[in-house]
């Protein structure tokens, strides 16, 4: 048996940890496929030896979880009585006895806490140099010395990139060296001329008005005794959008042309904790001893615009040896407003490089680049050419004939001129790169101006140009593959678009907007949690959330919300519901709970706000509908608003009883109940003599009824539907889709497929899928497009939108057959499409508990064959086929046994499953 991993629910990195109460999780993996977990014990510790101690000293024992029997490996709670400790290493460690009570020990983990009881980050008008008479009021603060901040916001007072840097000198070198820093908007940090770490884009975009990021590094190995330096790169980001001079592309802004912003000083904090043998500590912080100057990059527009004159780059200015003497002193600054938390969701990071299929000149002095694949990039390129040459670099995800970029839809072509990155080259007779520092975009083309591929062209030459993928660093979790190459082609297109809209955020268009829209976070959260490692990235997400909750308790559309919208794009349930449906979404797929305490009141609050807007005793229609169903209009809104309502309310009780508060859960029964009664009673029809069967009405066209597969499969799916008419409604929704064509929105996408799976009519999906006029996916891959657009358009202003993604979900559920049953997949089913025109579907999920793979094979038109991985600690239920003749399963060395049943439940092993249908 071995640990193989572990970590703490909601973190992705953990050196800056910043509240005292954590929850552990391991994996385990062994041959053995009876043995279990029997009891466990967690210590955590302030000294490493301490952990290889059963009685380890009192006064360096942080938490002890005892021996406790039980076989849970996730969310086990860690709540010191005293807190932990701030600026200090935590060591911990993971025992369990199996159940012949061997001992099994995971790999020493370590975390360093920041501090945890102080989220205020001091003005240096606080500060004890001057004004004491404010410091007076601020006193008991001050003297808890240990856990508070000591570093202040710095900047030049300005609103362009700066480059700060502060050196120093070490007598000796450190044995543990932790930095925090944050830079508003977005910061680059070196020591000694290299990066503290592959980040790009820290901290995270929040509402800066309530909550700012810090990043931590353990950057031990980049000091050495003598003179370091600290170096930042910062610029703008969505803390203070600049359009340039030349009036580049910027969205958020207010009808009169003005910009949106959370403040106007470039400002940076950072604080160097530095650590020696015995007891010794020391501090570097941002105050007034750091140096700054203007940035080579004088614009960063988050919308892929940026400026850079390599004439004005100093070059090793972020070097020890470097002579600074001319920089000015850097500025105190105000900054913002927010307090500091540590940024606890995946960093964002390159990833794949694209190389071009095709390069060309359409003319001259114009060289463009087809990277083969659209996605969220940030391109590179190297030139060769005389001091002061200018060139410009343009992204597009459609081009014209000729090859030169596009903007398809014309209240967009600001897109096509306005948004551009210009260098200016210094002339070194070598290729100069340039790669933006502060912005990103979605492209699968880029067009290159002022250059030529021909030396002798008297233009400077380009040597290269290429596109980095950029994404959130969430885990990959999950392929599949089939035998049908257009369904992989399909699968292929959805990975890339999903991967393209994670950041510090789930946008759903990487390139237009970038905007935190609510509604994908909770309708993508069943397709993504299949591929990518979500926890840590919705843990963050709910707290943007409930920084842009109204007093009212409204929840707005998106998260950060930096434009106001009005109407239904501001106020509508379909999105603002993921306050409450996301921790349940953490605890089905993740079994982890530690949201619920912070998210629990302000969810109450929610359901309050919206009761006012319930309408026939509590029906809910006054939002977007199923938004995208013909473009953008709204319909089904009684049946799918009030729906998510309902469900809303089942997991705010949930949450209540998670809570132990048993009084206000039943009040949230009792009030779902009521709006259970209430859809049925105006939505239910079962007194139309004209259908074979009772069905589900919308109310868009009242007092006519209509019959359409959206309002039943809303009815299926959130459970709203008696008992007796099940199968009435189930006739329903299949009488609709017979002809196999998509009637759905973004909204009613995912329960349409997920209907179809429960009817067990893939036939039906992929009919859907492969339709050559709109609505079809199929039609998008054959127009060439290598990722989803945003609504089923031939052209569209975004190409890059997972909006309609939901269809990811049912191929890894209903096609590789893998749906979880409880909590993080301790128990799942396996269903493959034994009736489908699949012959061969190979997947795999590292789920919560470990690997589960699976590959179906269809030997023939009578034999079916599946090979499974099931991780340790979990239950498979194989479901088998109802008019199957003989089924037999084997397991490693094992004899080959005969199933009876439609069922199989499997504990952890490795099997193959034969079927003769």
């Amino acid at each position: 048996m071995q640990i193989s991993r572990c970590g703490i629910h909601g973190f992705h990195e953990v050196l800056g940890i910043d509240t005292d109460e954590i929850r552990f999780y391991w994996a385990i993996e062994s041959e053995d496929k009876d043995a279990t977990q029997v009891f466990y014990r967690i210590l955590v510790t302030t000294d490493a030896a301490e952990l290889q101690s059963d009685k380890p000293d009192i006064s360096k024992l942080v938490w002890d979880s005892e021996r406790v029997e039980s076989n849970e490996q996730r969310n086990i709670l860690c709540k010191p009585a005293t807190g932990f400790q701030s600026t200090t290493s935590h060591f911990w460690r993971i025992t369990v006895w199996d159940q012949t009570n061997n001992v099994h020990h995971s790999a020493m983990n370590h975390f360093f806490t920041a501090y945890p009881r102080s989220h205020l980050l001091p003005p240096y008008s606080m500060n004890q140099t001057y004004m004491p008479h404010t410091s007076l009021i601020f006193k008991p603060w001050f003297e808890d010395e240990a856990n508070r901040w000591k570093a202040v916001w710095i900047g030049d007072g300005g609103d362009k990139p700066i480059y700060l840097r502060k050196s120093f000198e070490l007598a000796r070198k450190p044995v543990r060296a932790i930095l925090f820093a944050s830079g508003l908007g977005h910061f680059n940090m070196s020591v000694n001329g290299q990066p503290a770490s592959d980040h790009r884009l820290d901290p995270g975009w929040t509402n800066y008005h309530r909550r700012v990021q810090f990043t931590s590094y353990d950057v031990t190995g980049h000091l050495d005794t003598g003179r370091n330096v600290l170096g930042v790169h910062l610029g703008n980001g969505f803390y203070a959008g600049d359009k340039g001079g030349d009036d580049r592309f910027f969205w958020p802004m207010y009808e009169d042309n003005t910009y949106v912003r959370y403040g106007n000083e470039l400002c940076f904090f950072g604080e160097l904790h530095l650590f020696y043998e015995g007891s010794e500590h020391s501090v570097v912080i941002s105050d007034s001893s750091w140096k700054v100057r203007k940035s080579a990059t004088t614009l960063a527009n988050i919308y892929a615009s940026e400026n850079h004159d390599r004439r004005l780059y100093p070059p090793g200015w972020d070097s020890a040896s470097f002579d600074d003497t001319e920089w000015s002193p850097a500025k105190p600054l105000t900054g913002p407003r927010g307090h500091i938390y540590y940024q606890t969701q995946p960093p964002v990071v390159l990833h794949e490089t694209f190389q071009p299929i095709k390069v060309h000149s359409p003319r001259n002095g114009v060289v463009c680049y087809d990277l083969g694949q659209n996605a969220s990039t940030m391109v590179k390129i190297a030139v060769e050419g005389a001091a002061g040459s200018e060139i410009i670099v343009r992204y597009s995800e459609t081009v014209r004939e000729d090859g030169t970029v596009l903007m398809p839809d014309p209240l967009f072509k600001q897109f096509e001129t306005g948004v551009f990155s210009k260098v200016i080259l210094s002339g070194t007779g070598q290729p100069e790169i340039w790669e933006p520092d502060f912005s990103f975009t979605s492209a699968r083309y880029i067009q290159v101006e002022g250059v030529s591929l021909d030396a002798g062209s008297g233009l400077p030459v380009i040597h290269s140009a290429v596109g980095r993928h950029i994404s959130s660093a969430a885990r990959n979790l999950g392929h599949m593959t089939t035998d049908k190459s257009d369904v992989n082609a399909l699968l292929n297109a959805l990975y890339w678009s999903f991967s393209s809209n994670l950041f510090s955020y789930h946008t759903d268009c990487p390139q237009i907007e970038k905007f935190g829209w609510l509604e994908v976070t909770h309708l993508l959260a069943p397709a993504t949690q299949y591929i990518r490692d979500m926890e840590s990235l919705y843990t963050k997400i709910l707290d943007d959330i409930l920084d842009s909750q109204e007093p009212s308790g409204l929840v707005p559309t998106m998260a950060p919300e930096i434009r106001y919208m009005c109407g239904p794009l501001h106020d509508t349930i379909t999105w603002g519901c993921a306050l409450c449906l996301l921790p349940d979404i953490l605890r089905q797929y993740y079994g982890s709970t530690h949201v619920i305490p912070k998210v629990y009141p302000a969810a109450v609050r929610y359901m309050e706000y919206v009761k006012t807007k319930e309408r026939k005793g509590g029906l809910i229609e006054h939002g977007l509908g199923d938004w995208g169903r013909g473009i953008a209009f709204g319909n089904n809104q009684a049946n799918i608003e009030t729906a998510v309502y309902y469900r809303c309310l089942q997991c705010v009780e949930m949450m209540a009883r998670e809570l132990g508060k048993l009084d206000e859960a039943e009040k949230f029964k009792q009030w779902s109940a009521r709006i259970y009664d209430v859809y049925n009673n105006h939505l239910l029809v079962t007194d139309d003599q004209s259908r074979p069967y009772v069905y589900y009405t919308s109310l868009d066209y009242y007092p006519e009824r209509d019959c359409d597969a959206i309002a039943q499969a809303m009815a299926l799916q959130f459970g709203l539907v008696p008992a007796k008419f099940q199968s009435d409604i189930m006739a329903a929704f299949l009488d609709d889709v017979a002809d196999g064509k998509i009637r759905a929105g973004e909204i009613g996408l995912r329960f349409l497929f997920n209907t179809l799976a429960d009817a067990k009519r893939p036939d039906l999906v992929l009919q859907m899928v492969r339709q050559e006029e709109h609505p079809s996916y199929m039609r998008f891959l054959r127009r060439g497009e290598t990722t989803l657009l945003e609504f089923f358009q031939d052209e569209c202003r975004s190409k890059c939108h997972d909006m309609l993604g939901t269809i990811y979900e049912w191929f890894y559920a209903a096609v590789l057959g893998l749906k979880p049953v409880s909590e993080a997949y301790r128990t799942f089913e396996i269903d493959p499409p034994y009736e489908s025109e699949f012959d061969h579907v190979k997947g795999s999920v590292d789920s919560p508990y470990g690997l589960i793979s699976i590959e179906f094979m269809r030997t023939n038109k009578t034999s079916v064959k599946l090979d499974l991985q099931v991780p340790f600690g979990t239950t498979a239920i194989v479901k088998l086929p109802a008019d199957m003749r003989l089924a037999e399963v084997g397991c490693a060395k094992e004899e080959i046994k005969s199933v009876h049943g439609r069922e199989l439940e499997l504990g952890p092993g490795l099997y193959t499953v034969f079927i003769q249908l």
